[in-house]
């Protein structure tokens, strides 16, 4: 196969790819709503009783007791927490270069400045009026004089 044949065959699945990125997002983004919106507290209260009912009728002696289905519970929300937080940072690297993206095209797009747009117009320089310091900045010698 030819290099530029490599090329565009690489660039189509790098497009593919975005796509459905931007696909998974979404259905991610639409899955974590409706979760959270299903979550009311009487489902909250009610899932929380049967789980514990369960643990209770599934307690075998010295194998799994209440301490260890806590242990078992922070484990796993653990795990959630961190594959969210995985998701959330590689979202904002995605964004950051989309950004960069989009800052290079309009650079690349507005070009050299005019000469005439380049150079500001010339101003008179006003005197600076003399004014007592604001607290802050009496407090911190930050004083705009």
């Amino acid at each position: 196969m030819k290099f530029g044949a490599l090329q565009r065959r690489v660039k189509r699945c790098e497009q593919v790819m975005a796509v459905r990125i931007g696909e998974t997002q979404d259905h991610w983004n639409v899955l974590s709503q409706v979760w959270r919106q299903g979550w009311s507290p009487l489902r909250i209260v009610v899932v929380g009783l049967a789980g514990g009912f369960i643990a209770g009728k599934l307690e075998v002696p010295g194998k799994v007791n209440g301490a260890r289905w806590l242990q078992m519970v922070g484990s796993v929300s653990s795990l959630f927490a961190s594959a969210q937080a995985a998701f959330a940072s590689v979202v904002a690297a995605q964004a950051a270069e989309t950004a960069d993206d989009a800052a290079d095209q309009v650079d690349e797009a507005a070009g050299p400045p005019p000469a005439a747009a380049a150079r500001p117009a010339a101003r008179p320089a006003a005197e600076p009026e003399l004014r007592e310091p604001r607290p802050a900045e009496a407090a911190t010698e930050l004083s705009e004089r």
